[in-house]
């Protein structure tokens, strides 16, 4: 099936903005904490009282439901706390292993234009996971990006990374999440995104016989993001509740 986002240009950086910054905890943040200090952060950045923000970090085992989540997605996350969120999307599993990366940048400077946005995430993780031999593809009637297991059976994919955004007054909330060595036994129960298909997975760096420490996927995150979003600017690690803390 032919991916129409594949024919959007990429959200490229205009000239003359400052480095995003970019924070990376290592320590798995609590899923509230994360919640209420990027809220904070995109309510300082409508004001103009900070700048745009990238935070790569880990949550402990859970599950969230976006927006489009159906009743009968939540079959299967009685073990794990489940957090309902404002972003696009259905039922997922957040744990360690998976690098969440939060993205907070003013989309009214970037253009204001959702598909293009999503197209840029796309994007941005399959010229991440490109560095470690991995292809990753679109899929039209998919959010999220996948990979092909023609050795698992016939038509047999796998998703490797979801996307979930929200945006308020054009700054984006959430973003992406790459499995780069998470439990994956946590997605069996559940219906992740919304795939029940049988020919359809999930999978990971490690499942893939990729053995990349987190380290290594931030540092081609972070390339592949400067690629397509512009210069970014490491941050000292703040307490959550201080992160909209540039005046």
């Amino acid at each position: 099936m032919i991916n129409a986002r594949s024919a959007l240009a990429p959200l490229l950086a205009p000239a003359g903005l400052e480095p995003v910054e970019w924070r990376t905890d290592a320590a798995p943040v609590p899923y509230a904490d994360a919640l209420a200090a990027m809220q904070a952060r995109v309510e300082a950045i409508i004001a103009g009282e900070a700048g745009e923000l990238v935070w790569l970090l880990e949550h402990p085992p859970l599950y969230t439901a976006g927006t489009g989540t159906r009743a009968e997605d939540l079959t299967g996350t009685e073990g794990l706390p489940l957090f309902t969120v404002g972003r696009g999307g259905r039922l997922t599993y957040h744990g360690p292993g998976q690098r969440v990366a939060y993205a907070m940048l003013d989309l009214r400077v970037r253009g204001a234009d959702l598909r293009r946005y999503v197209t840029s995430l796309e994007q941005w993780l399959i010229g991440t996971l490109a560095r470690f031999g991995i292809e990753g593809e679109r899929r039209e009637d998919r959010v999220g990006v996948w990979v092909k297991r023609p050795q698992q059976g016939a038509g047999r994919e796998d998703k490797i990374a979801a996307i979930g955004i929200r945006v308020k007054k054009w700054v984006s909330l959430h973003g992406i999440s790459l499995n780069v060595a998470p439990d994956l036994s946590h997605y069996a129960g559940i219906l992740p995104c919304g795939v029940s298909e049988q020919h359809l997975g999930v999978t990971s760096l490690a499942d893939l016989g990729v053995k990349a420490t987190m380290a290594e996927v931030d540092a081609a995150l972070r390339r592949e993001f400067e690629t397509l979003f512009g210069p970014s600017a490491i941050v000292a690690n703040k307490p959550a509740e201080l992160i909209p803390a540039r005046i």
